[in-house]
């Protein structure tokens, strides 16, 4: 007698809600768990290189911005080392090369503060420009979407990176260069990411 497989169905997907905050940065939902909150430190003071402020709005398909994203970025560091053991090279002491943000409640700005990462060898032997590499989640977003943030000051490196040629139409390449200004002595770039629209921010499939 053959016997009748039961087959598993798909469990539902549900898009990110208010427990990103709480329990991914619950200090900004007003809990204060940790000393420190995980990820907020990226490059640690021992880091070699130029310091830098990024900032900027998560923006929706009617132009508003969204209030409620997490942001989690990893990135190299001036050497173009990664913190990860199967990447050859050192880094400095307390370097993690990631960090976790959320964007303000009533503003919907997020920022961070880092060093500029250098040039990467990718592991096709192609050198990388400078890059930053930033995951997003939020209420409406049932994958975390992918995407990179490029140096509006590296067009050189830009020219010839292999993933922003990947992407056939100069306007969409735009998407993700950062630009560069001065603030009381300090580097800012600013980095506004679309989700949708004429302007939408390009996310990658990985």
């Amino acid at each position: 007698m053959q016997q009748k497989l039961d087959y598993l169905k798909e469990t539902p997907s549900q898009t990110a809600g208010p427990y990103v905050h709480i329990g991914l940065a619950p200090g900004a939902a007003g809990f204060q768990i940790y000393e420190q909150e995980l990820g907020q430190d990226i490059a640690g003071p021992n880091a070699a290189g130029e310091r830098i402020r990024i900032e900027g709005l998560v923006i929706d398909g009617i132009g508003s911005p969204v209030k409620d994203v997490l942001l989690e970025a990893w990135q190299a560091n001036a050497a173009g080392v990664y913190a990860h053991p199967e990447h050859s090279g050192e880094v400095e002491e307390g370097f993690r090369g990631w960090g976790r943000v959320i964007t303000n409640f009533e503003t919907g700005e997020w920022a961070f503060e880092t060093v500029k990462p250098g040039p990467v060898m990718g592991r096709n032997g192609q050198m990388m420009a400078p890059h930053i590499n930033l995951w997003i989640v939020a209420r409406g977003i049932n994958i975390g979407l992918n995407t990179r943030l490029y140096f509006d000051d590296e067009a050189a490196a830009n020219a010839t990176d292999p993933v922003i040629n990947l992407i056939e139409w100069e306007k969409r390449r735009e998407t993700l260069i950062a630009k560069r200004s001065e603030r009381d002595g300090q580097t800012v770039y600013r980095f506004d990411i679309c989700l949708q629209g004429d302007d939408e921010t390009v996310f990658f499939d990985i």
